[in-house]
């Protein structure tokens, strides 16, 4: 485990006790969270014992939230992912994973069969473009996409827009369309860049990619949804 925050409030409906794990296959330019790349660095810690410590904190996330388990990318444990979520239904405990859907398909059903919600980063539309500002694959994002189609998990599709690197109405509108084509679709949000993360690179000693960029002004982004 990276961290874990015991009352999030942008991570899945209602107030949610959030699991950030260590490691990510990514390197996406605009990467907030460039400590939670490395395997095998953090705290580890079992399922069971996980669990007991999240019940505590269950009279304020209540009915109404739940736990969100995010990264690094979750799929990279995803044994150590299915156990907890499966533990924490037993419980009645609503559970949601924050992924970019790129894992092991086999691995990946096996943790959605105890998940009730999945909120997914669609990065970009095109696979040229996952490819160089992600290491990733989009073709891997959509076999994941289906997969939480197939079980009918309610889908929220998160998506960053930079300036000057996906800041076009018709940039978004790809994203759109391609999220809009996904048949669980319940909800799309669009996140404004920042660059608070850079003192993280810094201190890592790591250049990061999109030195310079200005965060997205929210009015900005305001204007391009209102166009889409």
């Amino acid at each position: 485990m990276h961290s874990v925050q015991s009352l999030g409030a942008v991570d899945g409906p209602g107030l949610r006790y959030v699991v950030f794990l260590q490691g990510c296959p990514l390197r996406c330019a605009y990467c907030h969270n460039p400590d939670t790349w490395e395997y095998g660095a953090g705290e580890e810690r079992g399922a069971e014992e996980l669990v007991r410590q999240i019940l505590r904190y269950r009279p304020y996330f209540g009915d109404k939230g739940g736990v969100t388990v995010s990264g690094g990318e979750p799929l990279a444990q995803p044994a150590f992912v299915e156990e907890l979520f499966s533990r924490l239904r037993r419980e009645g405990v609503h559970t949601a994973l924050d992924t970019s859907g790129i894992g092991d398909p086999a691995a990946a059903e096996r943790v959605l069969a105890h998940t009730d919600l999945t909120l997914l980063d669609l990065k970009f539309a095109a696979e040229e473009e996952y490819r160089r500002h992600c290491r990733g694959s989009l073709s891997a994002v959509l076999r994941f996409a289906a997969l939480t189609a197939e079980r009918n998990i309610p889908l929220w599709v998160r998506h960053v827009v930079v300036p000057g690197l996906n800041d076009t109405v018709e940039d978004m509108r790809r994203i759109r369309d391609m999220a809009e084509g996904f048949p669980n679709l319940k909800k799309l949000e669009w996140l404004p860049f920042h660059n608070l993360c850079l003192e993280k690179y810094q201190s890592m000693g790591i250049p990061f990619p999109l030195q310079g960029v200005p965060p997205m002004d929210a009015d900005r982004l305001e204007e391009l949804i209102a166009k889409l």
